[in-house]
């Protein structure tokens, strides 16, 4: 049989396959994978996630063209970007709108994870990938975030990475290597470059890979926490699942036009979101002589900003800011409780981890604000104290009630349920 016929599937197509396992990844991922039938709303938010992961690559490619990274240059880059470039300005808002609603679905992905137990056994592995994405997203946003070369850009990232000076002995040389120079400056701004362009959208890449294998390995999780595996018919279908192609295709690309209307129309009508995914101080050019009023990160960053800030003690408040994101690594070892499922949990559960939730709203909404600012009489640094405190509470209260067999459930369905 001659290469333009293909192999016994006959066909261009059957000729691929002979070559390379195209036909068998999209059966085994996609054509041929048998989800949970009960999916709701909560679903939609990993599927955004790789869209607006595509979209954050084809847009941070075409701004690359007129980028320029040198630190007499940058600003001034950008802002031809916006105002000669054909259809620039689209694309960087495109791109800049897209980084916060990246991170605004991320957040609802985990919080699904939260509420129906998508990390416990065996999906340990695939939330700790997850965590994994997560990490490098953040640091990949930081990197970006220093490219406009606005004030905030310097003036966040020279905060930043001073941080790590309070690490003791090897401090202040970990400081000079990451920055590159003494102090923020163009060596700085090329190494970010490098690293936002090319280092972590690789790593990106292959952690959104391994977690979707990863997931596929062990199954989708469901609202009712039941593995669909354990019911099968006499072909080996799961009774509870149906084929990912076409039925959740189709139900993800309604989210997504949902998703596009409010995506577009922020792009379009409220770009810089009132100072929240483009603050003010960026649109003006890096001046190391002149300190912005007040430094804050971006939204998506402010939460752990505020226990960073809610320590006098520098060295404490790094301590505690890394210890708030890395105990989510630990949350599947964390939580002891036999049950996925929010639906058939204890009411104190429910309760802790909805307070958990707005305490970390509450955390973000503090980030953003000047810490000497009163709220109800108490300053914004003690607020940001306190709900600290409540938010690492959640883990321990999570871990003893748990782990001592506190927690009442309900009884889990054999099945799932409509």
């Amino acid at each position: 049989m001659s290469a333009t016929t293909g192999s016994a599937k006959g066909g261009f197509l059957g000729w691929i396959d002979a070559r390379f396992p195209l036909s068998r990844m999209w059966n085994e991922h996609v054509g041929e994978y048998y989800a949970p039938k009960n999916f709701n709303f909560w679903y939609y938010f990993g599927s955004l996630a790789v869209f607006v992961l595509v979209n954050q690559i084809l847009t941070g490619i075409w701004l690359t063209m007129n980028y320029t990274p040198d630190a007499e240059l940058a600003f001034s880059s950008v802002e031809y970007i916006m105002r000669d470039v054909q259809w620039g300005w689209l694309i960087r808002y495109l791109h800049s709108t897209g980084a916060s609603m990246f991170f605004a679905v991320v957040y609802l992905h985990m919080f699904r994870a939260l509420l129906y137990g998508s990390y416990k056994k065996p999906r340990e592995l695939l939330w700790v990938f997850g965590m994994l994405i997560y990490l490098v997203l953040m640091a990949e946003a930081f990197m970006g975030y220093l490219l406009p070369w606005g004030q905030m850009s310097f003036w966040g990232a020279k905060v930043i990475t001073s941080l790590f000076g309070a690490i003791p002995v090897i401090g202040p040389d970990l400081v000079q290597w990451i920055r590159g120079d003494f102090t923020i400056s163009g060596v700085t701004l090329n190494r970010f470059f490098a690293l936002h362009v090319v280092a972590l959208p690789m790593v990106l890449l292959l952690l959104v890979v391994a977690h979707i294998l990863a997931l596929h390995e062990v199954g989708s999780n469901n609202p009712d926490g039941v593995d669909i595996k354990k019911n099968k018919d006499a072909s080996g279908v799961p009774k509870d699942g149906i084929r990912f192609h076409p039925y959740y295709t189709t139900k993800d690309l309604v989210g997504l036009v949902v998703f596009l209307i409010v995506f577009l129309s922020i792009v379009f009508f409220a770009p810089t979101f009132g100072g929240l995914f483009l603050e003010k101080p960026n649109f003006q050019p890096a001046d190391p002589l002149q300190t912005p009023e007040h430094i804050a990160p971006v939204w998506y960053f402010t939460a752990f900003y505020s226990i960073l800030r809610s320590i006098p003690d520098k060295l404490t408040g790094v301590i505690a800011m890394g210890a708030a994101i890395f105990v989510l690594f630990f949350l599947p070892w964390i939580d002891r409780g036999p049950v996925r499922s929010i639906r058939y949990r204890g009411l104190s559960y429910r309760i802790a981890l909805f307070t958990f939730a707005a305490n970390f709203i509450f955390l973000s909404y503090l980030g953003v604000k000047p810490p000497s600012m009163m709220i109800l009489g108490i300053e914004a640094s003690s607020w940001a104290y306190y709900a600290m405190l409540l938010y690492f509470g959640y883990f321990a209260f999570l871990f003893i009630y748990t782990a001592f067999g506190l927690e009442r459930t309900k009884p889990v369905p054999q099945r799932v349920t409509e």
